[in-house]
């Protein structure tokens, strides 16, 4: 072969990647269009793509035209963009933070968006869609820089995943208490809340529609400091990119994107992790698209598809009329937690997990002193928890009651308020326990039944019952709780055993299957009707209210026999807790013993979701504080991380009925609020 053979065949191959990377894209183009033209003829009045044309055209009918220019046009076109936002976001991120799991969702920008919308709500401010883009943009940029900063860099860890959870638990506490304390001014924000992009007319879309198309641009200006950053940020220096300042830059043009997304159609969950996911494989057969400056526009493509495809099958699968009420953000939910489910087995353990508490071991004074507090402070609550409330009463008061000689308004208010307590205080006791079997069974210091998605599947299985069966009673709710979270149990420790329980394959899982958990749990809230939607509500924010002893007495049961074998096997759980050669060698049935412990893990959990609803946290941090206080001995941490837990939720749930009163918050939104500096804090002694 000549050499102008040779170099005109190495021509025809730099070309034939480039023409196939340019029929990607063509395709990518293609069956978005093909999605939104199916999309615009689904509804509840049928129309095909000839009604849709002379729509397009001005031929059709007055009433035609009214539906498909009106409505299915802007809804299709509002999810183009929507997703194109997204996974455009998704892909930078992924880019300047060189981690696959970040994302609008993963870096809270999607809950600091919504908290600032449904503030600007209930505050009253009327303020024009543009403006109010601009308070979403305000608070995604904020919580996108607190999570970058407590997670760090670094590709595939699961840091971030933490990080952007913990977070968003925290400012979705507060998001679900507004909605609580004002719901006149907030009525229909739950539904908004979930993510739908059905529109009236094209006034959001034009509005919005710049700001993102100015975001897109402002990252394919900037695509070659990103491609530097992707390669370190030393390599980056070495060619002279600032790299601070093109991180800064790039988070906040992601943020910008999400805003807009989030002020045309809420919260569309976990587009903006996927869409770069399903690009990324291209890279290999098409170098092109390695490059962000044709990258990034093709994962918003491949986000414009996810949205759609969503919207799409939703209307295929269910009656027209139903589809409108579901949110698309449900669809995108369910998607994107199986998405984190497969991507854990992809996931590999990096540096940047939590490393395990140092042993230290106390002198029995020390530990002596700690109960000693622990249950004074328990007592104050308690009897706080007894006297404080809408009406203040005195000891006095409380004694009479227990004699039977009170009158009758005290004995409402006691008869009332004392099962309020127990519950509160026995729940917070059973997570307490939950959380420190699990993170001794996984040897993992940020396991917790609420992260894993133990109390997820008990509040699916709850919510169930509470939507479709009229009047349902204790145990028939404690049996569902169960159901769900054993259900998610299974699943999250069976696919994680299959790696020893690695760190980020147990946390990715239990996040997935934690997100699937709560989106179809907001479908059932979405599609109920409103008393109970308002029940469920009540019942997912902690509350205690309206208990009765009856209510309480599974949760007490399970709590007392989980204390005493707990403590009576205390040596077989410090062991497994240790690694699995150690108690194998003593001749102890690890896989027996793990599973024993697990089904106790499961059983509290769902007893306690059953009495005082979803709380988070408490199995997080009262095992954390009781090894810090007393060392790592099960027989000194069950019964100091027990007293840990009643006290924190007993807190919680008094300064739930006592600080705003007579309106009232429940426990899991003041723990919520309690505990989620401390899992930052967690997370920021790791880093160190």
């Amino acid at each position: 072969m000549t050499a102008t053979a040779m170099t005109r065949k190495a021509a025809e191959l730099r070309k034939t990647p480039r023409a196939g990377a340019v029929a990607v894209a063509a395709a990518f183009v293609l069956l978005v269009a093909v999605l939104a033209v199916v999309d615009i003829t689904q509804g509840t009045a049928s129309a095909g793509p000839a009604e849709v044309w002379q729509a397009l055209t001005g031929r059709a009918t007055a009433d035609d035209a009214s539906v498909l220019i009106a409505s299915r046009l802007p809804r299709a076109v509002a999810g183009i963009l929507v997703g194109l936002a997204l996974g455009a976001a998704g892909a930078a991120l992924q880019t300047v933070s060189r981690n696959v799991l970040a994302a609008p969702d993963t870096l809270a920008v999607n809950a600091g968006a919504q908290l600032a919308l449904t503030v600007l709500t209930v505050t009253g401010v009327s303020i024009p869609l543009l403006a109010s883009s601009g308070a979403a943009f305000a608070g995604g940029l904020a919580a996108a820089a607190l999570v970058l900063g407590l997670s760090g860099l670094g590709t595939g860890t699961v840091r971030l995943v933490l990080a952007g959870t913990a977070l968003a638990l925290g400012l979705n506490a507060v998001n679900d208490a507004l909605f609580l304390l004002f719901p006149d001014s907030t009525d229909g924000l739950y539904h908004w809340g979930q993510g739908g992009i059905g529109q009236n007319g094209f006034g959001g879309v034009l509005q919005m529609a710049p700001v993102a198309l100015a975001g897109l641009a402002g990252l394919l200006l900037v695509a070659h400091r990103m491609d530097a950053l992707a390669l370190g940020d030393d390599a980056a220096r070495g060619i002279g990119v600032p790299v601070r300042a093109t991180r800064i830059t790039v988070v906040v043009l992601a943020a910008l994107l999400a805003a807009s997304a989030v002020t045309l159609a809420g919260p569309i969950a976990f587009v903006g992790l996927c869409a770069p996911a399903l690009v990324r494989p291209l890279r290999r057969r098409f170098p092109a698209f390695g490059r962000s400056r044709s990258g990034v526009p093709l994962a918003g493509l491949a986000g414009a598809a996810l949205v759609l495809g969503a919207d799409v099958a939703l209307r295929a699968v269910v009656s027209p009329e139903l589809a409108v009420a579901v949110p698309t953000g449900v669809v995108t939910s369910v998607v994107g937690a199986v998405f984190l489910v497969v991507l854990a087995f992809r996931t590999r353990q990096s540096p940047g997990s939590t490393p395990p508490d140092r042993l230290r071991i106390p002198g029995r004074f020390a530990f002596s002193v700690s109960v000693a507090l622990i249950a004074a402070a328990l007592v104050g609550v308690v009897v706080g928890g007894v006297l404080l409330g809408d009406a203040k009463l005195l000891l006095g008061d409380v004694v009479n009651w227990l004699v039977g000689r009170a009158g009758q308004g005290v004995t409402f208010v006691l008869d009332t308020r004392v099962p309020r307590v127990a519950a509160a205080l026995l729940a917070g006791g059973a997570l307490a326990l939950a959380g420190t079997l699990v993170q001794g069974l996984t040897r993992n210091p940020l396991a917790e039944p609420g992260v894993l998605g133990i109390s997820g599947g008990g509040a699916l299985g709850a919510v169930l019952l509470v939507t479709t069966v009229p009047s349902v009673g204790t145990w028939e709710l404690a049996g569902g709780a169960f159901a769900g979270s054993a259900a998610a149990a299974a699943l999250v420790f069976g696919l994680a055993a299959r790696s020893g329980f690695e760190q980020n394959r147990l946390v990715l899982v239990g996040v997935g299957v934690a997100a699937g958990s709560l989106a179809l749990v907001s479908l059932m809230i979405v599609l109920t009707d409103p008393f109970n939607a308002t029940k469920a509500l009540t019942w997912l924010s902690g509350s205690t209210y309206g208990r009765t002893f009856p209510d309480v007495l599974p949760v007490a049961v399970v709590l007392v026999i989980g204390i005493v074998l707990a403590v009576a096997r205390r040596r077989e759980l410090d062991l497994i807790s240790l690694d699995d050669d150690t108690p194998r060698l003593l001749g102890l049935a690890l896989e027996r013993g793990r599973l024993g412990f697990l089904a106790l893990s499961v059983l509290l959990s769902a007893t306690a979701v059953a009495a005082a609803g979803t709380i988070g946290f408490v199995g997080l941090v009262a095992p954390h504080a009781a090894r810090a206080l007393v060392g790592r001995h099960h027989v000194r941490v069950v019964p100091v991380s027990v007293l840990l837990g009643a006290v924190l939720v007993g807190t919680a749930d008094l300064l739930g009925r006592t600080v705003i009163a007579p309106a009232q918050l429940g426990a899991g939104l003041m723990t919520a609020v309690i505990g989620t500096p401390y899992f930052v804090h967690l997370l920021l002694r790791s880093r160190r």
